[in-house]
């Protein structure tokens, strides 16, 4: 279906303004995944707070200009799906790397982070916000552990000191 100029101008208007409030951005191949995998694959996108969308690579490429994500320019070739993490910057990516396991074929290409090419597995493993949370919780409380134990070591080594 032939696009418009006023409907050409809206998608780039749309995914500009989705690349201007992201986070990170994962550029992936959507050749060969059928239209009830990519409507599963765009639920679970919503639901994670990612904007997903395929988009024509002449369009992608104005959208993406003069944003963090211009890095990724040289991955639009074929057809492409662009996803964009607004929520947690490897949301994007661990919904796109999970999906590409069960669905191969899917491919993923490339990723964006603040304005830098990443890898996209290294994207994806990044933990969210209450992850990061509890393992520092982890550290600390072994921290003080590992104090007391210390403390309470010292306190007897001192008193057998003293009845000696």
């Amino acid at each position: 279906m032939a696009l418009g100029l006023e409907d050409k101008k809206a998608i780039v208007a749309e995914v500009s303004e989705a690349a201007k409030s992201a986070l990170s951005a994962v550029v992936a191949d959507s050749r060969g995944v059928t239209v009830s995998q990519m409507t599963a694959l765009r639920k679970e996108a919503r639901e994670h707070g990612v904007w997903l969308r395929v988009v024509r690579n002449t369009l992608a490429r104005r959208a993406v200009q003069g944003t963090d994500y211009e890095c990724l320019v040289e991955s639009f070739v074929g057809p492409t799906i662009i996803a964009f993490s607004s929520e947690h910057p490897g949301a994007g990516a661990r919904i796109l790397r999970d999906f590409a396991k069960t669905n191969e074929q899917l491919e993923l290409k490339a990723a964006s982070f603040e304005g830098a090419l990443v890898d996209v597995n290294m994207l994806a493993v990044l933990p969210t916000y209450d992850e990061a949370i509890a393992k520092l919780m982890s550290v600390m409380k072994e921290a003080a552990a590992g104090k007391l134990v210390r403390t309470l070591a010292a306190l007897r080594d001192q008193k057998e000191q003293e009845a000696a």
